[in-house]
């Protein structure tokens, strides 16, 4: 029997505390404190759950927090809005750089899409000669 809450799957093996953490919109804490007021053991592993305690989970995690779709939507609407007022933030957002102050002459491989553009990159071996 899968878990399933908020339309995702969750892990049958893993500890409740854990396995919600799956969810878009639920780190540690946030799944502490879900547990804490479903007053579900954070210890129990996903398998071992009742089914009046998955129902506790789901009512509780749909009725007070975003997660998965709303927030994904949430977020796109709210970058959205930064580039529609022009704000610097949402030309960071338009030009792929990061957005909260880093540094780009260095890192930020990941919000560029792992970009290496170097003078190595296409660079022949030391030790292979051309003829």
């Amino acid at each position: 029997m899968a878990v399933r809450i908020a339309g995702v799957n969750i892990p049958n093996e893993k500890r409740v505390e854990i396995a919600l953490t799956y969810i878009h919109g639920i780190g540690q804490s946030r799944s502490n404190k879900i547990l804490a007021e479903a007053k579900v053991n954070r210890d129990t592993r996903v398998k071992d759950l009742k089914e009046d305690e998955v129902n506790r989970l789901r009512e509780i995690i749909e009725k007070k927090y975003a997660v998965e779709g709303d927030l994904r939507r949430e977020v796109q609407a709210n970058i959205k809005r930064l580039r529609e007022i022009d704000c610097y933030r949402g030309s960071r957002h338009v030009k792929h750089l990061p957005v909260r102050g880093q540094r780009t002459k260095t890192n930020s491989r990941t919000v560029r899409g792992n970009k290496r553009v170097t003078m190595g990159s296409g660079k022949s071996k030391a030790g292979a000669q051309k003829t």
